[in-house]
């Protein structure tokens, strides 16, 4: 008998009641349960696929560390990422997973998360479309013109054009220079 056998209680009650946003996935990556605090971070957002919550530059590593926790590669998942809320709105959070596994098969994930300081876009980012932000964004975490084409599903061309008018915006001259201005450290 373990531990958790020798007492009588209902964990997801306990759950719901946590004030820690709380969600558990099934395999397929669909969000099958949250609690009521994760209701109050990004929305009702039950039945819909995970990567619907991450904001867009983020969705192939979240996409990546959920299929390593899938095949057993590792088991729990600590990492910052950017959410979306239910207004759309951008929220850096901690996040920290584990997989569910019943017996030997991986069955799903749960996680919480802790939502982190509010991050507002930088002034940089006002003279940018929603879509040259996004690629600035990705930009940011080192993406190549190949990689942001296929994560916003654009033609290279398209990716090239937006790079261009995010450096005329800001003032850069390089991209490096564009993502240092982005950042306020130029």
């Amino acid at each position: 008998m373990t531990a958790l056998e020798s007492f009588d209680y209902d964990v997801e009650e306990a759950l719901e009641n946590i004030r820690v946003p709380s969600y558990i996935l099934d395999d397929m990556g669909i969000i099958r349960w949250v609690n009521s605090a994760a209701i109050a971070l990004v929305g009702d957002v039950r039945g819909k696929l995970f990567t619907s919550v991450v904001a867009p530059e983020e969705k192939s590593r979240a996409r990546d560390e959920f299929a390593k926790k899938l095949l057993g590669k590792v088991k729990t998942t600590e990492t910052d990422v950017m959410v979306l809320d239910e207004n759309g709105d951008r929220l850096l959070v901690e996040l920290n997973s584990v997989r569910l596994v019943r017996g030997g098969t991986v069955v799903g994930m749960f996680g919480q998360v802790k939502a982190q300081a509010d991050i507002q876009p930088s002034s940089a980012h006002h003279a940018l479309t929603p879509r040259q932000a996004e690629v600035l964004d990705l930009l940011e975490h080192g993406r190549t013109t190949r990689q942001i084409a296929s994560e916003l599903h654009l033609s290279i061309d398209t990716v090239r054009n937006h790079i261009r008018h995010i450096l005329q915006a800001v003032g850069a001259h390089s991209r490096l220079e564009a993502v240092a201005i982005a950042h306020g450290a130029h």
